[in-house]
């Protein structure tokens, strides 16, 4: 079941650093991780597929040099579900704080 507005804005503010992206059906929940070099955003990617594979729930990934971008849509809802945030929130807990 796709999200209402009132309920996006309100787990927005629970997750760091996460912006919509889009609108409409077309809207998701995007957020870009940067990295000191290739290989750690290559592992970085790979650990999210491992991820989106054990949620059975799979992103759009923007790899690039240093920097991986992850966008969650729930296709079958064509808008935002509760599973994105919980997935966001899993590829959020990949990276430990400094």
């Amino acid at each position: 079941m796709a999200l209402g507005a009132t309920q996006i804005i309100a787990k927005m503010a629970q997750i760091d650093g996460w912006k919509l992206h889009g609108d409409g059906s077309d809207v998701a929940i995007e957020k870009t991780y940067r990295f000191d070099s290739y290989l750690e955003t290559m592992a970085f990617a790979n650990a999210v597929a491992y991820i989106a594979e054990r949620q059975d729930h799979h992103p759009d990934l923007l790899v690039q040099f240093k920097a991986c971008s992850v966008r969650w849509h729930t296709h079958d809802v064509q808008g935002i579900s509760l599973n994105d945030f919980k997935c966001a929130a899993l590829v959020d807990a990949l990276i430990q704080p400094d």
